[in-house]
């Protein structure tokens, strides 16, 4: 009895062990927008810099699809995204996530501007042919500011802003919105094409690469990741990280009401 009395206690004393050991976080994952796929390595960097300074194991995860990333941040499992916002607004205003820390670097804003052939009259674009305005499908600057200049009407919705330039110049839109900031960068491309600011519209409000974690993340593990992310400047790429307030998605959530564009149920 005495032998068995001492076994009980033994055994009870290795569990009681066991259970005191502080537990393991469970891994995230780490999303990225489908055009991430030409920048892995830095997916990979930003997820190693995240799981190093927070100790949380995180994989990079590069999606084929936004929705593919809208069904993770559904589900019950622990995952984080690194996208702009047009998905931020959704999650958002679906109650998906908590955004944890912005990349700042000088073009954390962007607008949507719309261009269209030099020579005409844009305004007259916008009011006489709504629905021939291209834009980037999924994009504030692209979708949901041609949606809003337009009441809804835009309607020649292309994969990416160049494409929404090369229909303008086929002849198959009356013009486009595009990013500013991609503007910038792709103008000379398009020495035919002149820029319009549309009043109330191609301001540059829209908040862009902002990490955000779902629902699933304890609120003590999101503090962890966010306390990772502003400390890793140089895996974002970026001269300073800070953090994010959901509110500033007040505009970009504005631009959808007025484009009749339903942040609850849109797919692409």
């Amino acid at each position: 009895m005495r032998r068995m009395t001492t076994l009980v206690l033994a055994l009870y004393a290795v569990v009681a062990s066991l259970c005191a050991l502080p537990s393991v976080a469970a891994a995230a994952n780490v999303w990225f927008p489908p055009d991430w796929k030409e920048k892995a390595p830095q997916a990979k960097a930003i997820a190693d810099a995240l799981a190093a300074k927070s100790g949380v194991p995180v994989q990079p995860r590069i999606a084929k699809s936004y929705p593919e990333i809208l069904e993770a941040f559904a589900s019950g499992d622990q995952n984080l995204v690194y996208v702009g916002s047009f998905v931020q607004a959704i999650i958002k205003d679906r109650g998906l996530g908590t955004p944890l820390a912005q990349a700042v670097n000088g073009k954390e804003l962007y607008a949507g501007i719309m261009v269209y052939p030099k020579g005409e009259d844009p305004a007259a674009i916008l009011a006489g042919a709504p629905e021939q305005i291209a834009y980037a499908l999924g994009a504030s600057s692209g979708e949901s500011c041609a949606k809003a200049a337009t009441g809804g009407k835009a309607a020649v919705g292309v994969p990416s802003h160049g494409a929404a330039c090369n229909a303008v110049k086929a002849g198959k839109a009356k013009a486009a919105m595009v990013k500013n900031w991609w503007w910038e960068g792709n103008k000379d491309k398009f020495p035919e094409l002149a820029v319009y600011e549309v009043p109330g519209i191609s301001l540059v409000k829209n908040p862009d690469n902002v990490l955000t974690a779902s629902k699933a993340v304890p609120a003590d593990l999101a503090k962890k990741l966010a306390d990772a992310a502003l400390a890793s400047t140089e895996a974002f790429g970026a001269p300073q990280m800070a953090p994010f307030d959901a509110a500033s998605l007040e505009f970009s959530l504005e631009l959808m009401r007025k484009g009749n564009i339903d942040p609850k149920t849109y797919s692409w």
